[in-house]
């Protein structure tokens, strides 16, 4: 007898134990500086970094990440909130200490939702794509005006979860 092989169950983002792995990996590549481990976590359709939310996002290949973590290449990544003055750096010194400072810390995952603290903007996702948020709710000293969230932007190519895009949000005065 033949038995016919049942397609697995198409899993959505928020459900796929995948997805968490790929965030997990993701930490790990922040604060292990690995570019080989980054590298394998990027859609062949490249990534999109944004490091202010109406700043400029700056496209990394696959290939690119492998050296993120070397090299010098200096972004623009747009005009500083409150200051206006214009950010310029490389991914190690401008994206990966506030990646390596929320992965630090105590963070929650949301699922499509991006959670945040008092914010003087709306708070949009501008692709119409999954995606997780990882959240530092702030602190009470600070009147929790240090929250922070990293969105995370996750496709699946050949049922692998991969990041099409990284985004920061934070209280802007």
């Amino acid at each position: 007898p033949s038995a016919t092989p049942i397609p697995p169950v198409a899993q959505t983002v928020c459900t796929d134990p995948q997805v968490i792995a790929l965030i997990d990996s993701l930490k790990t590549s922040m604060l292990n500086a690995d570019g080989v481990l980054l590298s394998s976590l990027v859609s062949p359709s490249g990534m999109e970094v944004r490091y202010f939310r109406d700043g400029n996002p700056i496209a990394y290949t696959p290939y690119q990440a492998k050296f993120l973590f070397e090299t010098d290449y200096q972004a623009n990544w747009g005009t500083e909130p409150g200051s206006g003055l214009e950010k310029k750096g490389s991914f190690h010194d401008v994206v990966v200490p506030e990646l390596k400072d929320i992965f630090n810390q105590t963070y929650t995952l949301h699922c499509n939702e991006i959670r945040h603290g008092g914010a003087t903007y709306e708070v949009t996702w501008p692709y119409a794509r999954d995606f997780y948020a990882v959240h530092f709710a702030g602190t009470e000293p600070y009147g929790y005006l240090d929250w922070h969230t990293w969105v995370v932007g996750i496709e699946y190519v050949n049922g692998k979860p991969l990041i099409y895009a990284l985004m920061n949000f934070f209280w802007e005065p």
